[in-house]
């Protein structure tokens, strides 16, 4: 009676099944390899760590929301000395830079030049415009309307500054029933850079985030290595944490980076604990690495993924966040999309860590939408990944 033919070892399915459970050592080896290969690219040094920096000094010093020394002229036409009274009065504000002048041409040509945003002429009869008031306009305020927020605020302070040298000329004017004590809360002083900086630092999360993920696993599609990770018995769960925990890691020493930065040499207060600022950092780093590993998996090109996520990720993040232009002051439609740009959520908590203080109000609801629209990118992510092992 002849044998039956030996067909290898028997598997039930769970052992063939074994392969793809969840594997501390597994998981461990995955980010040790990809932590080296971090290490060692020096392109990956490069945006984690010095962009940032660059970055964080351009808007700082190079973008400023804040009016300061606008280059006006003031033709003085009359030589009264009330004329001469409201010229010492424009040059005495460090808001603007008077350029003064005894003819109007003289400034006309540097307005067309873009060399000063504006003029105010004290005409040759201000003595008889200030003693019939309401006449005539004390003065004329020409602007340059190719800016409109700088001639918007180069007339209002104009004005302004006749008003007040009006006011204290008259010396006993009636005192006023109502007084108004202006006072502005979170940032007194009226900086823009404090909240530009923390804004700034939700940008560089983004681009560590979103662009150096997309950037650095579709490098691996494109050399095939990724293929082979994929085969490996290492799960799908292993492969994305062990792909993404070495990013994360870079992520959170450039927030502390970042932060540091900005307390120390931008003096950007920072209000609230270190607890909450790294909380809320690590939770927006869940959407933007999710983001960036769904981007690589989808396009599997290193230049195709760097435009997806440029205008996916970092044009979003930059317009649409509240970062520079108010959400608020947008039409309905682009304001609904901003609900589903994670750094909407990150710029907001931002702001009010570091200038507020911790107002968990505010952060346990954008803390909630951050991790909803990382688990959808992480789930879609997941899916396209299985569909490949299944390949």
């Amino acid at each position: 009676m002849d044998a039956p033919a030996y067909d290898g070892p028997q598997t039930r399915p769970d052992d063939e099944r074994s392969g793809r459970r969840f594997d501390g050592r597994r998981l461990a080896a995955l980010i040790r390899k990809e932590s080296l290969q971090a290490i060692r690219d020096p392109s990956t040094i490069l945006i984690a760590f010095v962009m940032p920096v660059v970055l964080l000094f351009l808007f700082a010093y190079a973008v400023s929301l804040d009016v300061r020394e606008v280059r006006i002229g003031v033709v003085l036409e009359s030589d009264t000395a009330a004329a001469q009274s409201l010229a010492a009065a424009f040059a005495g504000t460090r808001y603007l830079k008077m350029t003064p002048a005894r003819d109007r041409r003289e400034v006309a040509d540097q307005l067309v030049s873009g060399k000063l945003r504006g003029f105010v002429v004290i005409p040759q009869d201000f003595e008889r415009r200030l003693a019939s008031p309401g006449s005539q306009p004390l003065v004329q305020v020409i602007t340059d309307g190719s800016q409109p927020n700088t001639a918007n605020f180069v007339a209002n302070y104009a004005q302004g500054v006749v008003q007040t040298w009006g006011a204290g000329r008259a010396g006993s004017a009636p005192v006023p029933a109502i007084s108004l004590d202006p006072r502005f809360w979170f940032n007194a002083e009226l900086e823009s850079r404090r909240a530009l900086v923390p804004g700034a630092i939700a940008i560089v999360m983004t681009i560590i985030g979103t662009m150096l993920t997309a950037l650095v696993v579709a490098r691996e599609w494109e050399r095939g290595t990724m293929e082979a990770i994929l085969s490996t018995p290492a799960s799908v769960m292993e492969i994305l944490i062990g792909k993404l925990a070495p990013y994360f890691t870079m992520g959170m020493i450039a927030t502390l980076a970042s932060a540091a930065l900005a307390t120390f040499a931008f003096d950007v207060p920072l209000r609230g604990s270190l607890l909450a600022l790294m909380t809320l950092s690590a939770v927006f780093l869940i959407p933007a690495l999710g983001q960036g590993l769904l981007i690589s998996v989808v396009t599997r090109n290193q230049f195709l993924a760097s435009q997806v996520a440029l205008f996916s990720g970092f044009l979003p993040s930059f317009l649409l966040s509240g970062f520079l232009f108010e959400i608020d002051a947008m039409p309905l439609p682009i304001q609904l999309i901003t609900y589903l740009i994670p750094a909407r959520y990150f710029v907001s908590s931002l702001q009010t860590v570091f200038l507020a203080g911790d107002v968990w109000s505010v952060f346990l609801p954008n803390l909630g939408a951050m991790a909803a629209i990382g688990a959808v990118f992480f789930a879609i992510a997941k899916h396209k990944t299985s569909k490949n092992l299944e390949a």
